[in-house]
This record gives structure tokens, C-alpha cells and sequence, in this order.
């Protein structure tokens, strides 16, 4: 696939800064986009699961502050959609599971 395993330029400028932002142990980023109605090869809807000690002692809420904190320009630019899975090095070894996707609520239907 052109681009490599990392996909567009989103999904690797998100990969590179949340590498920055957490130093994570694992990182998973996943574009979402084609499944919410979006062209082939749209950007806009992305889910990231993140594995960083960063996160350990945090409370939910204050784990995805930092992940969008680390992508406070995308997310006010292109990027539409974010659903963030932060988890410490700790709780991913016991469950090394990523959720599956949401359903889409909204985007292109009527």
C-alpha cells in the first residue's frame, strides 16, 4: 500500500505525536474514515489506542486531556473524530485487547 503500514499523512503526523507527547509503549492508530462515509482516502476519523505509563495514577477523563492536548491542530483542523483508548503499560498486559470500533453516529447519513 502506497505510504507504508502507517497510512496517510494524518494517521502518521498523529502516530509522531503522540510518540512525542507519551513516549508510549504501544500505539495503535486506525483511520476510521472510510467507515463513516468518507471518500477513499479521507483522514478524518481516527481511533488511537495508547499505552503509557504517562497515564498511570490519571483518571479516565485525564488520560484522553493529554492525547488531545498532543493533537490540540489536528483536531481543530481536519481532523473530525477521535476516539481515544489510553490504557498504562500495567492494564495492557492484563487485557491486551483493543475494543472494537463504535458504530458511526452521524457523518454522511441523513
Amino acid at each position: 500500500a502506497a505510504g507504508g503500514a502507517m497510512g496517510g499523512p494524518m494517521a502518521r503526523t498523529i502516530h509522531a505525536k503522540l510518540t512525542a507527547a507519551l513516549q508510549p509503549t504501544h500505539l495503535e492508530v486506525r483511520n476510521d474514515s472510510s467507515r463513516h462515509g468518507g471518500p477513499p482516502g479521507a483522514e478524518t476519523h481516527f481511533g488511537v489506542l495508547v499505552v503509557s505509563g504517562c497515564f498511570a495514577g490519571l483518571p479516565l477523563l485525564q488520560r484522553h486531556r493529554l492525547v488531545h492536548e498532543a493533537l490540540r491542530a489536528e483536531l481543530a483542523g481536519p481532523l473530525h473524530a477521535l476516539q481515544v483508548i489510553a490504557r498504562t503499560p500495567q492494564q495492557w498486559q492484563s487485557d491486551p485487547q483493543a475494543p472494537p470500533a463504535p458504530p458511526c453516529l452521524g457523518g454522511s447519513k441523513r
